[in-house]
């Protein structure tokens, strides 16, 4: 089969965060399986001006309300990978310094960018005669092509036979725009009600890959039933519900090229599962990074958004607490003023137990994540979630809220550990915890060994995804509501 990815970000072109990251690393794993894969973006500025080696591939036009827009087809390969990359350049929609807003926030027309883009992947697919059997779209920016494949398209020869796959990796972000939107979109307005595309007076694009696609998949199981509870689901949970049965959860996988402890330059030394005298150096040399002194307690590591979605600000209210463990907090981010400043001063409070670096290093997160002892993670809500896994593969032990994917990737007690309430107890809970099984050597070391032994990688992922692309392939379409 030939499986076309279709996300607004892919990575190394272009990532914002685990979307990007997630796209990029799939295409070779499946390729191993025997399928051929190519992925579509846009030409953002920053991948042209990265120069990539890309060629023009097609041009033609697309009608986005009253305005005729020219659009051309670039093609390249994703580096590492003999997977065709294809780019959609509009140079008013897409030639910009940001990918989806700027300090002001969201660009106006987001609609319009991101409605044209999947317009242009079917196009592309009809001009550059790609056989593709599959098309699995990603987020709300890609949702609006089983719309359009069982809508505008349905009963085209091409198009009409490919199946879709719809994955959701946070489905807080929905795409939700002004009506007239319909127009500019070429979206039929007898498509604007609440069974399909109308969501409380907006259009939602997220709602349309919801409702139009073949399958969904989200990126952990986990999170798969949550998003179908009233409290995760965002409003959308109804329609999740009533696709239950085509609603699947695969947990990521993680590049472990980039993140392996035994091959990572970005780290003070080197080391393994069966040699770990490299990571006793790297805690030494992250405390020397944030200025910390030596300490017989171990050492937290956070590398994540600054925001309440993360539960930095139970982290900042427990800080006082948490103190009180000896403990020291090595803290890297960015995000919500009021976090960032609340961190700083519990740093220039407590400066011999707490450093925070405000912003985002590539360095300093391996940094962290090999030479932190424990990783902490107190999520509200999280889809899958990274961070976790990277930390396992280091040796460094999680500590999480069960949710989402942090309740699927960490075993309590084995390979890190698990607490339940979003709560500043539930919080202080799960480091007590972690601190006890700290200070028994015996029982930490076996409990690094197994979290070191892992497969996070995307191997496991790809045959997933393989079942279930083949699966859809087979299968009746799933019939336009």
């Amino acid at each position: 089969m030939l499986i076309l990815h279709a996300s607004s970000e892919i990575a190394p072109f272009a990532k914002t965060g685990g979307l990007g990251d997630v796209v990029g690393g799939i295409a070779r794993p499946i390729a191993k399986l025997g399928h051929q894969v190519a992925a579509i973006m846009p030409l953002y500025r920053k991948v042209r001006e990265a120069h990539w080696p890309i060629k023009p591939a097609c041009e033609f036009d697309l009608k986005c309300g009253e305005t005729v827009r020219k659009v051309r087809i670039w093609q390249g390969e994703i580096p590492g990978s003999a997977s065709a990359a294809y780019f959609v350049e509009q140079g008013d929609l897409f030639d910009r310094e940001a990918m989806y807003g700027g300090g002001t926030g969201d660009y106006p027309d987001n609609a319009e960018r991101f409605s044209l883009f999947s317009r242009a992947a079917l196009q592309a697919i009809v001009a550059l005669k790609l056989p593709v059997d599959v098309i699995h779209a990603h987020d709300w920016q890609a949702a609006l092509i089983p719309v359009y494949l069982k809508t505008v398209h349905a009963k085209d020869a091409v198009l009409g036979r490919i199946r879709t796959l719809f994955t959701i990796h946070n489905l807080a972000y929905q795409g939700v725009f002004p009506s007239h939107f319909m127009h500019v979109a070429a979206l039929d307005w007898s498509l604007f009600n609440w069974k399909q595309l109308e969501f409380w007076g907006s259009i939602n694009f997220m709602k349309g890959g919801l409702v139009y696609a073949d399958r969904i998949t989200t990126v952990s199981p986990t999170y798969a039933r949550e998003i179908q509870s009233q409290e995760l689901g965002c409003g959308l949970e109804g329609v999740l519900h009533d696709r239950g049965s085509d609603v699947f959860g695969i947990l990521n996988g993680v590049d472990t090229e980039e993140w392996n402890p035994a091959k990572d330059k970005l780290i003070a030394a080197k080391f393994t599962a069966a040699d770990l005298k490299g990571k006793a150096a790297c805690r030494t040399a992250l405390r020397r990074r944030f200025a910390l002194p030596d300490s017989p307690a171990p050492v937290f590591g956070v590398v994540t958004r600054l925001v309440a979605q993360k539960g930095i600000d139970l982290l900042v209210e427990a800080m006082g607490e948490l103190i009180g463990t000896e403990a020291q907090f090595t803290i890297l981010g960015s995000g919500d003023d009021s976090l960032q400043r609340g961190l700083v001063a519990a740093a220039q409070r407590w400066p011999r137990q707490v450093a925070v670096r405000i912003g985002f290093d590539d360095r300093l997160a391996h940094e962290i994540t090999a030479g932190a002892d424990a990783l902490l993670m107190p999520s509200r809500w999280e889809p899958c979630g990274l961070s976790q896994m990277y930390a396992q593969l280091y040796g460094t032990l999680p500590v999480v809220r069960r949710t989402g994917g942090l309740a699927d990737s960490v075993t309590d007690g084995k390979t890190g550990f698990v607490f339940d309430q979003a709560s500043i107890e539930g919080l202080v809970g799960g480091v007590r915890k972690a601190i006890g099984a700290w200070r028994d050597p015996a029982a930490w070391g076996a409990m690094v060994q197994s979290a070191m032994k892992l497969d996070w990688s995307w191997d496991r992922s790809a045959k997933e995804y393989v079942a279930l692309y083949e699966k859809l392939a087979l299968a009746a379409p799933q019939p336009a509501p």
